[in-house]
C-alpha cells in the first residue's frame, strides 16, 4: 500500500463584524475571520494538507480567490470536493493531525462538534481527525488577537 503524508498551513486575519467559522462550525466571538471564501482556517489547512499528500497542488489552484462563484462559499463544500478530488485519484484518507493556533476564544469546548461536523462531510470516521489548539503565548500577531493560524498533517493511502 503507497502511504502519502502532506501538509498544511493557512493564516486569516480576525476583523470585527465577522463571522468566525472554525472547523466547520460558527463560533461565537467578538471577531472572525476576514477571507474571499467563508476564511475558515482550519478547512483550508485541512484541505491543503491532503491535496499535497496526493501532489495534487492547493486549494488555491481548485479555488480560486480570483474566482467569483467563491465569494463567500463555504469551505465545507470545498473540502467535500477535495475528499472527491483525492478519492477520484485513487486514494483514501487515513488520519488529520491538526493544530489551530488561536489567543481567544478558547477553542477545546467545540473540538468535539467539529470533529463531527468534519467527519460526516468527510465520510470518514471521527477517529480519524485529531483536532488541537494552542495559544501562541500573546506572541505575534496570533497573540495579539489580530488572525488565526492553523497546521495539518494528512495521511493518505493509495488504494489502486
Amino acid at each position: 500500500m503507497n502511504i502519502r503524508i502532506g501538509f498544511g498551513f493557512d493564516v486569516h486575519q480576525l476583523a470585527a463584524g465577522e463571522d468566525f467559522w472554525l472547523g466547520g462550525i460558527l463560533v461565537p466571538h467578538v471577531k472572525g475571520a476576514v477571507g474571499h471564501s467563508d476564511a475558515d482556517v482550519l478547512i483550508h489547512t485541512i484541505c491543503d494538507a491532503i491535496l499535497g499528500a496526493a501532489d495534487l497542488r492547493d486549494i488555491g489552484f481548485h479555488f480560486p480567490d480570483t474566482d467569483a462563484k467563491y465569494k463567500g462559499i463555504d469551505s465545507k463544500i470545498l473540502l467535500k470536493d477535495v475528499m472527491a478530488i483525492v478519492r477520484e485519484h485513487g486514494f483514501e484518507l487515513g488520519n488529520i493531525d491538526a493544530t489551530i493556533a488561536l489567543q481567544k476564544p478558547k477553542v477545546n469546548p467545540y473540538v468535539p462538534e467539529m470533529k463531527k461536523v468534519l467527519a460526516d462531510v468527510m465520510n470518514v470516521s471521527v477517529g480519524q481527525l485529531s483536532i488541537k489548539a494552542t495559544t501562541t503565548e500573546k506572541l505575534s500577531f496570533v497573540g495579539r488577537e489580530e488572525g488565526v493560524s492553523a497546521y495539518a498533517v494528512a495521511l493518505l493511502q493509495k488504494l489502486r
